[in-house]
């Protein structure tokens, strides 16, 4: 097998940690680095799509507001947040801009992705702002999160983002190269990894502990998101992002470590809906399942008939006019909606529901046959 590199990637998650983004002495952005880092995904984003994971808020905002270091509370940290998003937007903004590159924010916390029918929004704004040309700049949602409802670090954010958008790529961009056979900070006999298989229980005992007093996520919690990735089908790197141009730097060879897919993002995806439990049933015509066997998705025109108690997001069956079960999808609406605009043509349903709507009731991407 030949070994992984990032230009092979046709969809990039690459997460920035807070200890590359804002100087630890001063707590000031690093502009002239976020500036190679904005050349780095220009030169990318002529072959795949780009999404960036970024810490930096809450350095940036305690810095802003005069807070002193050490731990802070709930409250501070939340306020530092707010007023650190705004200057970490304006700065990716402006980098990105430079080479005509609009951003995006996007705000998550672990509710959003816990929930199916939030899981759906996300992905269909990610995909959106790809399709658009845009670049999401992801950051977990520090000003509203409590510690139930937070990642606690942007290492498994970066990773629940790739299974979500299907990314076959996940960079983990850090103050460290890689995974070691022990922490290299402590024993000078550590040796490297360069690539992982599979993360057995003997590669999670080697994960040491975070050595940046900025960063939140230690080798223990790259190693979560290497599993989380990998199951997804997304290959995952861990790499030094000091260079001024750290993406060039790892795909010209810098040394990292790389954790090989378990299985296509596509056909992981398809096996994680297949396995869910269907909330209701939706029947279609010869002609939408036609469609649906050639690979197209479910429009309401097709449609017959709709039982069950299902909303946004939960899984459905697809049957034919017979009964017999042609697949399973995640729907685009619920029950009451979707009863509503059976047979309805795209161009209808927006008069038919009153507000815009998606023109399709199970989406290709969200469907398994």
């Amino acid at each position: 097998m030949a070994p992984l590199t990032l230009a092979q990637g046709r969809r990039i998650v690459v997460k920035i940690g807070s200890a590359l983004l804002v100087d630890a002495a001063t707590g000031a952005l690093r502009e002239d680095w976020l500036t190679g880092l904005a050349e780095d995904v220009a030169a990318l984003r002529r072959n795949a799509d780009v999404i960036l994971v970024s810490s930096g808020s809450i350095a940036l905002g305690r810095r802003i507001l005069g807070l002193a270091p050490g731990d802070l509370s709930l409250d501070h940290a939340q306020a530092a947040a707010s007023v650190g998003q705004i200057r970490l937007a304006r700065a990716y903004e402006a980098a990105l801009g430079a080479h005509g590159i609009i951003s995006g924010q996007v705000l998550l916390t672990l509710d959003d992705s816990a929930s199916r029918r939030r899981y759906l929004n996300i992905r269909a704004t990610l995909q959106t702002l790809l399709g658009l040309g845009a670049v999401p700049v992801v950051n977990e949602n520090d000003t509203i999160a409590t510690d139930e409802i937070r990642y606690g670090d942007n290492d498994r954010l970066a990773a629940q983002v790739a299974v979500t958008i299907g990314a076959d790529r996940l960079i983990l961009l850090s103050d460290v190269d890689g995974l070691y056979t022990a922490n290299p900070a402590l024993d000078p006999g550590a040796r490297h990894l360069p690539e992982i298989g599979r993360i057995t229980p003997e590669i999670e005992a080697m994960a040491g502990d975070p050595v940046s007093g900025l960063s939140k996520g230690g080798m223990r919690t790259k190693l979560a998101a290497a599993k989380t990735a990998t199951a997804g089908g997304c290959a995952m790197a861990i790499a030094r992002g000091d260079a001024h141009r750290p993406l060039s730097a790892l795909d010209g060879g810098a040394r990292s470590t790389w954790f090989l897919p378990q299985d296509d993002p596509q056909v992981a995806r398809k096996r994680w809906i297949g396995a869910m439990k269907a909330k209701g049933t939706v029947a279609v015509d010869a002609g939408a399942g036609d469609a649906l066997r050639q690979g197209r998705s479910l429009l309401p025109a097709g449609v017959t008939a709709v039982t069950g108690r299902f909303e946004r997001g939960d899984p459905v069956e697809i049957v034919d006019q017979g009964g017999a079960r042609l697949g399973l999808g995640l729907v685009r609406y619920a029950a009451a909606e979707a009863s509503r605009i059976i047979g309805a043509r795209s161009e209808e349903i927006e008069d038919i529901l009153g507000h815009p709507a998606r023109s399709a009731l199970i989406h290709r991407d969200d469907m398994v046959l």
